[in-house]
């Protein structure tokens, strides 16, 4: 079988050689990694298996990480990795959605037998995949283990793109760039939101010359009223006469997502509408021009607060999110959020989804962009004009 891995292996030694250091320091011999994009990063595992418990483990004595899953997904373990075959383990096929036992049993079963069971354990306890049920037979399993929260050890090891990421992040760039300009000659009067989405869905995946992955978040789109809020999907309105747009989409390469928004109106917009667009445009412009190595997260956030203030506006939430490899249902790392209070210095080659969106009592716009930091600032991946766009 033809399958391309995405990196060489040597790029692969190295994340797992910076995890084990990042374990030492945090006092761990073992680290359970059930977050997908964790288990991607770490040994490029990629298959639609995270519907069912599945874990890649990195042990401090041991030169590769094991991967453990369902036996029918462990050919998926011999194409997507560099993994020899006495690493990779399936449990019990009839462990599968059983009413008492659990595929964990069988991993407990598989630690033991390695001499770790009274090891220190890190587990990724606030990931989406790791669920209360899985802990409890971990911890029945494993009674002379010290089992703790990782705290997204592996998310902040993420953090730092290597160039060879960067590619995938530019490409993905690149893609959601052509996807938006595409959705946006949609939006027409009388075309239905979920036209607009099944056009999009078409172009994430065809890519421009190179295919796109699913992302790790499905299509936004609000219309109208529904722009107040920023969660919304399709639900099969046509597009007002005149109306408010605004889509939040994305796209991925190698399962490395460059999110987008932008905020359109059907029609002349009011002035609000226009005023509220613009300075969002002039705050995220400057933020990104401040998002140099060696600057707290916190100061990028404060330069867009300020320009939100001088303009009588004012934004609660985030503004931002790091962001690089991501499996549904979220394209964030789930590390560094542009807010205050983050502390943490910028560094070059860190990337993240500027999301300056506000949202009023009857209306919101968002223009966002993913970025990474370089020496000369925030450099934008994608190409799609920073305005209120406007059809006529």
């Amino acid at each position: 079988m033809s399958y391309q891995k995405p990196f060489l292996r040597e790029e692969f030694d190295r994340r797992v050689q910076d995890t084990k250091k990042r374990m030492q320091k945090a006092g761990l011999d073992l680290l359970i990694c059930q977050d997908p994009a964790n288990m991607y990063w770490l040994t490029g595992y990629d298959s639609w298996s995270f519907y069912t418990p599945q874990a890649v483990l990195v042990h401090d004595n041991e030169d590769m990480p094991l991967w453990f899953g369902r036996p029918i997904d462990a050919k998926s373990a011999t194409v997507t990795t560099n993994l020899p075959a006495e690493n990779i383990f399936g449990f019990a096929e009839t462990l599968v959605h059983h009413p008492e036992n659990h595929p964990f049993d069988d991993l407990c079963g598989l630690i033991n037998s390695k001499g770790w069971g009274s090891d220190r354990i890190g587990v990724e306890l606030d990931t989406h995949y790791y669920t209360a049920r899985a802990h409890q037979h971990l911890v029945r399993g494993l009674p002379n283990a010290k089992i703790s929260d990782s705290r997204e050890l592996v998310n902040w090891a993420r953090l730092v793109k290597s160039e060879a990421e960067l590619v995938y992040m530019r490409e993905a760039g690149r893609i959601i760039s052509r996807t938006m300009r595409e959705a946006i000659a949609k939006l027409k009067p009388g075309v239905r939101d979920f036209e607009v989405v099944g056009d999009i869905y078409r172009n994430q995946i065809l890519g421009e010359g190179k295919f796109g992955d699913y992302t790790g978040l499905c299509p936004l789109i609000q219309i109208g009223e529904g722009t107040s809020t920023c969660h919304l999907t399709w639900t099969g309105q046509a597009i007002p006469e005149s109306a408010l747009v605004v889509m939040e989409l994305g796209a991925a390469r190698r399962h490395y997502n460059a999110p987008l928004t932008r905020t359109i109106h059907v029609g002349q917009p009011p002035q609000e509408i226009s005023r509220l667009a613009s300075v969002i445009v002039e705050g995220g412009d400057l933020a990104l021009e401040a998002a140099k190595p060696g600057v707290a997260v916190e100061e990028v956030a404060a330069v867009f607060q300020r320009t939100l203030k001088r303009n009588g506006y004012s934004k609660d939430s985030r503004v931002g999110y790091s962001i690089g490899v991501g499996y549904p249902p979220d394209w964030g790392e789930r590390t560094i959020s542009i807010r205050a209070g983050e502390t943490t210095l910028l560094q070059e080659g860190m990337c993240f989804h500027f999301q300056s969106g506000v949202w009023l009592d009857d209306f919101g716009a968002a223009i966002s962009e993913p970025f990474v930091v370089t020496a000369k600032g925030g450099q934008r991946f994608c190409d799609v004009e920073r305005r209120l766009v406007i059809i006529d």
